[in-house]
């Protein structure tokens, strides 16, 4: 049984968090930290009755006490590096949901991951249609390198582009790098700054934020003659469940950084 300890418990990704992990017979939720309904069950909240595990303010403590096997943080992007950094000191897995981490302290988290002989697992989606949307999208990039994407998300969100939209870029991008293929040129002059949204490694990520959306992109790639559309839609923070669940028993046998829920499908 895998002890797992849900930092950000009380949010909404959190909550659902909480469920998966007391739903899945190898997990086990042994605590909950947060900033909100601090002293309530865990479990109430949730909506699967009481677990017995109150939310509770400071990683630390949590951690000296409860000695989990691993944390899953879905938090907010000022704080993630700090609580990664802290769970790698006490020893502990992480799996991040949190997303809003640099290249540089990605780059850090590793190498003390490795020092530590522990893992930190991150993934800008943990849906597995997104990871298939994101690995398309790719190899599409070779042969029509022309492309811009669209992500719309719930109002609130607190980062913008999405994780998942950068990353796609990225991969675009290198996929047009080893194809040698090279888009259109892009003549359009911007009567108002930021009418063509911001641009990462030469694709344009335009960012909508609404409510009633949860988590969507589009990935538009645009030929001679010729458009083809891909498109993923999360209706429900379920849809990521399986993904973190699935990194949560990876992790203990897992050491180093590993970014991206391909890494585990």
């Amino acid at each position: 049984m895998i002890r797992v300890l849900v930092n950000g418990a009380a949010g909404r990704m959190g909550l659902q968090v909480v469920k998966a992990i007391a739903e899945d017979a190898a997990t086990e939720p042994v605590g909950a930290v947060g900033i909100t309904h601090i002293g309530e069950d865990i479990g109430e909240l949730a909506g699967i009755g009481p677990l017995g595990i109150a939310v509770r303010e400071g990683l630390a403590a949590a951690l000296e006490e409860i000695k989990p096997d691993v944390v899953v943080d879905f938090t907010i992007p000022q704080a993630v590096f700090e609580n990664v950094k802290t769970c790698m000191a006490h020893g502990v897995h992480t799996v991040v949901g949190t997303t809003g981490l640099t290249e540089a302290q990605r780059g850090e988290l590793g190498k003390l991951a490795e020092a530590r002989g522990i893992s930190v697992f991150i993934a800008p989606n943990f849906s597995i249609g997104a990871v298939m949307m994101m690995k398309v999208s790719e190899e599409i990039a070779a042969y029509l390198p022309d492309a811009e994407i669209i992500e719309l998300h719930h109002n609130n969100k607190l980062d913008a582009p999405s994780g998942t939209a950068i990353m796609t870029a990225h991969k675009i991008a290198a996929a047009r790098q080893a194809a040698d293929a090279v888009p259109a040129p892009d003549k359009t002059h911007e009567s108002l700054a930021g009418a063509r949204g911001t641009v990462v490694e030469a694709v344009p990520i335009h960012s909508v934020r609404l409510p009633g959306y949860v988590a969507h992109q589009q990935v538009l790639f645009g030929g001679y003659g010729e458009t083809l559309t891909i498109r993923h839609d999360s209706l429900d923070r379920k849809s990521f469940m399986p993904g973190v669940i699935l990194a949560v028993k990876k992790a203990p046998k897992q050491k180093g950084l590993i970014f991206g829920l391909e890494h585990y499908l």
